[in-house]
């Protein structure tokens, strides 16, 4: 373990601290952090439109707000999830920009505009504005980012202006140029990408070659374990997996959940098991590593436990509820640990292979309702998945987990105690030199 571990930080996590913090993967992180407020609105309209489809839900609103009780919920919709895409490409680009320094709002609204250039077709409906564009989105605001802020920085191309001049215009007439470039640029492409594919709009293509294959491999059962493991071991490193992941989680996973949703609308069945809220509802509950199961363990075994386990578990038992998880993992600590890397790691992967069997097998529906991260864990199995029996999976998930951390923590408090007793009695034999 001393040997894998040093072979870790050596080799693997430089890497991994690299890609976290370039640029192009900070953005797509920080575009998605600044619509969480949006994604979570849009989250209660889905919520309230479709918790459930029993006879006695829909009697009840219809009853309190008449026929039309889905209208709210659909505004919500259209004012969130509808234009996901519109709004990812805008904060994206924004972000990467103001980091090199640049006007990060010219080049955000040039990229939005590039965007809509290449989803053309608006006559026939706006779904690439939502979810189902999302890739091609995130794709095309880190590009036109880059390129403006090459030409941004060409002296050539700047229009200085006088003095008095307000700074908005200033700025405006800055980008002039790069602008025309960009938009003029893509306006070319597109009308050569129509000479030869006039039937299929850009993002529909750029789905068929690219977000569906992709999306093949991530949501199919082998795919998904891999990128729980990814996760959990970035994160036994001390880098933020699930931060890091989120290209791939949103990107990827997050509109397939949005597809169930659309399917279960139109009365056929939900095509998915794996999608971003199969990991939210039964494999990250308590935070990444299940760490809400630890802090029941230790709980559970107070009388072995340590001092340390103890006040780790006090504090974070109320953050832990949310699935906010930090203070565990940073304060036991769980990173580096090799005790606790084979529960940690070892948790996610099991719940992942019940529950997609569960699933599979037709015990419980596939989860077809997008809800927040911070829903509690059981509450979030019920809602996610729009049934009873998420909740009882999730809860027979938690105990099997609560098990497996049991033994873990024994053998960590055995060592904490050994530890700290060594440490007492080591001060004592200094102080009893310093006496003498």
């Amino acid at each position: 373990m001393k040997k894998f571990i040093a072979f870790m930080e050596k080799y693997v996590v430089p890497v991994a601290a690299k890609i976290g913090a370039e640029p192009h993967m900070a953005a797509i992180r920080d575009g998605f952090v600044t619509i969480i407020p949006l994604i979570m609105i849009g989250a209660v309209g889905i919520l309230v439109n479709n918790i459930t489809d029993a006879h006695w839900y829909v009697g009840f609103m219809s009853s309190i707000f008449g026929a039309g009780w889905k209208g709210w919920g659909g505004n919500v919709w259209n004012a969130s999830y509808a234009i996901m895409s519109l709004v990812v490409c805008f904060t994206i680009s924004y972000h990467l920009t103001r980091s090199r320094g640049k006007d990060g709002l010219a080049v955000a609204v040039v990229a939005v505009g590039v965007f809509i250039l290449f989803i053309y077709d608006l006559a026939k409906g706006t779904t690439f504005l939502g979810t189902d564009g999302l890739l091609l989105a995130i794709v095309i605001a880190l590009i036109v980012s880059d390129i403006m802020c090459l030409l941004l920085g060409n002296p050539k191309l700047l229009i200085k202006m006088p003095d008095g001049v307000p700074p908005a215009v200033s700025r405006s007439f800055a980008s002039l140029f790069p602008t025309m470039i960009v938009v003029g640029g893509a306006g070319i492409l597109q009308e050569i990408y129509l000479m030869f594919h006039t039937g299929m709009v850009l993002p529909a293509l750029f789905n068929k070659l690219i977000q569906t294959p992709l999306q093949g491999v991530v949501s199919s059962f082998w795919g998904v374990l891999v990128l729980i493991f990814v996760i959990q071991l970035l994160w036994f490193f001390g880098l933020h997996g699930s931060n890091m992941m989120l290209p791939i989680v949103q990107g990827v996973l997050f509109p397939l959940t949005i597809d169930n949703m659309k399917a279960i609308e139109m009365g056929h069945k939900a095509k998915y098991i794996i999608n971003d809220q199969f990991l939210n509802s039964f494999c990250n509950m308590g935070g990444s590593g299940l760490t809400i199961c630890l802090i029941i363990a230790i709980f559970i075994v107070h009388k072995k436990s340590s001092d340390q386990q103890k006040m780790i578990a006090k504090l974070g038992i109320a953050p832990g509820v949310f699935n906010i998880n930090e203070p565990v993992i940073f304060g036991l600590p769980i990173c580096l640990d090799p005790i606790y890397i084979i529960p940690f790691m070892g948790a996610p992967l099991l719940n992942a292979v019940i529950t997609y069997f569960a699933m599979s097998g037709g015990l419980v529906p596939y989860p077809t309702v997008e809800i927040f991260w911070t829903i509690p864990p059981v509450l979030s199995g019920i809602l996610g998945t729009r049934s009873w029996q998420g909740g009882v999976l999730a809860i027979i998930l938690l105990i099997i987990d609560v098990l497996i951390y049991i033994p873990f923590v024994i053998v960590a408090a055995d060592r904490d105690k050994k530890t700290q007793q060594e440490a007492e009695a080591k001060m004592q034999e200094e102080m009893a030199k310093q006496n003498a």
